[in-house]
């Protein structure tokens, strides 16, 4: 683990003072939330003598290239349930996938169909058949144990802010940050999910009511893009020397951005922006950017 960094951010108002949290520094491989998730996971299934971890995710999914490593690094097998069976064809184009791949995880790839039903008790069965004994580390990683380690990215020196922001995938990152928060803070989640329905999911975690989702800044759905959130990446990586992620940094700080400029935060708030990671899929992102001949992702 690396020492993890808070570095200030360039702003146009002096009103407001805004501060990035580098998790995506924490690890090279196994960067922000996803070392988080993973720590108690690991000991967990060491705890269960399990030999094998099983886990599920797309095509650039972050959390299936950490499992890879962590799973390598940890005297683990790796299994993972990949959504789309037409990607079984295109391992060697995927970045992600072919990085996995070389650290041993094995893959089994399902229709869009099948994938829905991956939690439901005779999906589960049927994956115990045919692989055997193995710990089950949900879609993302979210669990008690992911919760416990996103419990740790708060420390007491961050009492200093009023508002702490994170993107949301499945809620395991920001229900830790909401069980260390202090009762003068605010946490704000910017779902990277088009619906209302992670407020439940939260609540399953959360031991307070201090946080907020904006759904404001999806830009169309979970993986989906335009010219201008990478327009905006690039500028801020040009000002700040930060790279973000596109799937859900960028579009949480591009939120952050948007709402200071409306006024939403009292003068002289302080926020601390959560990083969690991610740069590992913005090669993929970028051939999918390049295959439809729009502007890509240049951290030069």
């Amino acid at each position: 683990m690396q020492e993890i960094l808070t570095q200030e951010i360039q702003l146009n108002s002096s009103k407001i003072s805004v501060f990035i949290r580098r998790e995506d520094l924490i690890h090279p491989i196994v960067s922000g939330n996803k070392f988080r998730k993973l720590k108690y996971n690991l000991l967990q299934a060491k705890a269960e003598k399990q030999q094998t971890l099983l886990t599920f995710g797309g095509a650039y999914s972050n959390h299936i290239a950490a499992v890879a490593f962590a799973g390598k690094e940890n005297g683990f097998k790796t299994i993972g349930i990949i959504r789309g069976d037409e990607l079984e064809s295109k391992i060697a184009k995927n970045p992600t996938l072919k990085f996995a791949q070389e650290c041993g995880m094995q893959f089994e790839f399902v229709t869009r169909e099948d994938y829905r039903h991956k939690t439901e008790a005779g999906f589960l069965e049927n994956l115990k058949n045919k692989f055997g004994s193995f710990y089950l580390v949900p879609e993302g990683g979210t669990n008690e144990f992911a919760v416990k380690g996103c419990e740790e990215i708060l420390t007491e020196a961050d009492s200093q802010y009023d508002f702490v922001c994170c993107a949301i995938g499945t809620g395991g990152t920001i229900s830790g940050i909401i069980n260390s928060i202090l009762p003068h803070q605010k946490v704000l989640g910017f779902p990277a999910l088009k619906g209302d329905f992670l407020k439940d999911e939260i609540r399953n975690f959360a031991r307070n009511e201090n946080w907020e989702l904006i759904n404001d800044y999806h830009f169309g759905g979970y993986g989906k893009v335009n010219p201008e959130l990478i327009a905006f990446m690039n500028l801020f990586y040009a000002e700040n020397k930060v790279p973000l992620d596109p799937i859900y940094t960028a579009k949480m700080i591009f939120g952050v951005m948007d709402l200071i400029e409306k006024g939403y935060f009292p003068e002289n708030s302080k926020i601390l922006l959560i990083h969690t990671g991610g740069i590992q899929g913005i090669a993929g992102m970028n051939l999918k950017l390049k295959a439809k001949k729009l502007p890509i992702i240049d951290f030069q």
